[in-house]
Formats: structure tokens, C-alpha cells, sequence
């Protein structure tokens, strides 16, 4: 899909808005979408959810320890649309 985030900004909670580059935004809640394990843990903490900032090289949103989403994964999210595979793509 490749298509990038160009706003986040956190709603509470757990709570985001996003919006891509297309237009397509809403709300996306990290408790239906996250483990908060691993390099999640810190994201059980709304103040830290808070810190979200949009990363304009990859097109997604990120936190300062490096937790990070797919922006596809998102789209899907937000959309209610499969993620699209490239034709030359195997999953086993």
C-alpha cells in the first residue's frame, strides 16, 4: 500500500488520531491492536502513549524507545480493508 501518516496526536487513554496522506484518518485504540510487551511495555502508561510523534522517513507514528507500527497494518485498521500483498509474496 505504501502510504504514510502525516498527523498523530494522542486522544487519551490509549487512544490515537491519525490521518495519512490520502485523507483516510480516525482513531485507533492500542489496547485492541497491541501486546504491551517487549519494547510495547512502556505503551501500558497513557503518558507515554502521549509521546507519539509521526516518523516522516517510514511514514508511520513512533515513540522515543523505538516502538514503532506499520502504517499497513494501521490503514487496514482504520479502512476495514485487507492488507494488499505484493503478487510475488509467499506467506507460509
Amino acid at each position: 500500500m505504501l502510504r504514510d501518516i502525516v498527523e498523530a496526536r494522542p486522544l487519551g487513554d490509549h487512544r490515537l488520531y491519525i490521518r495519512f496522506e490520502d485523507g483516510v484518518d480516525g482513531e485507533i485504540d492500542l489496547k485492541e491492536l497491541v501486546k504491551f510487551e517487549g519494547v510495547f511495555e512502556p505503551l501500558q502508561d497513557p503518558e507515554e502513549v502521549a509521546r507519539v510523534r509521526v516518523e516522516p522517513d517510514s511514514g508511520t507514528i513512533c515513540w522515543p524507545n523505538g516502538a514503532d507500527l506499520d502504517p499497513d497494518v494501521l490503514y487496514a485498521e482504520l479502512t476495514g480493508k485487507p492488507i494488499e500483498l505484493a503478487a510475488s509474496t509467499v506467506i507460509r
